[in-house]
């Protein structure tokens, strides 16, 4: 479903050139949960960014279900990148958008039509526990809704790869057994 191999990322040029990524091979089979481990700025996150090419590796390829990303012109990239799920640490939710619009935002973007995109916002926001508190705010979520709602708009346009950022590096630890938990169960999906 994943495979990484021979990936390089470097950040800056010449003498201010930072290697942060090297070598990396990774292959991670569908239906797996794998975590990739590691202290603070070992490039966990850069990796991520590398598989969903919100960052172009230096070097090496990078296959999402089948498919090489690595080099897709941006015409290409965008369908692509529908395929892969992100969700982040911080669950990067809009403030002034209510949790079904934070859900609603890829479909939109898509052009999905208003019947299909409430439809999915609903299934979704039920999905992951929170049918009920669709027309709240970022602020008066818990983190842990918060990050289900960001795993929700994560999910909206069935990608094939979910990926989570430190998604639960913020959470208390019942929040976390709670999103684990939630992601186990989306991996029988």
């Amino acid at each position: 479903m994943i495979r990484v191999e021979k990936l390089h990322k470097t950040f800056g040029t010449g003498t201010r050139a930072r290697p942060v990524l090297h070598e990396v091979d990774l292959d991670i089979a569908q239906g797996t949960i794998g975590a990739v481990v590691g202290p603070s700025g070992a490039g966990k996150s850069t990796l991520a960014r590398c598989v969903n090419l919100l960052e172009r590796p230096t070097s090496g390829r990078v296959w999402v279900a089948g498919t090489d990303v690595t080099d897709l012109p941006e015409r290409e990239l965008r369908p692509a990148r529908r395929a892969i799920g992100t969700v982040f640490q911080s669950a990067n939710l809009l403030r002034r958008r209510t949790a079904a619009e934070n859900v609603a935002m890829p479909l939109r973007y898509l052009g999905v039509t208003a019947r299909d995109e409430k439809r999915r916002v609903a299934e979704l926001l039920e999905r992951v526990g929170l049918a009920d508190r669709a027309d709240d705010y970022p602020a008066q979520l818990s983190g842990g809704q918060r990050q289900r709602v960001g795993i929700a708009r994560a999910l909206a346009l069935r990608p094939k790869v979910l990926l989570s950022d430190e998604a639960t590096s913020g959470l208390d630890p019942v929040a976390t057994r709670s999103v684990l938990a939630l992601l186990r169960e989306l991996r029988t999906d």
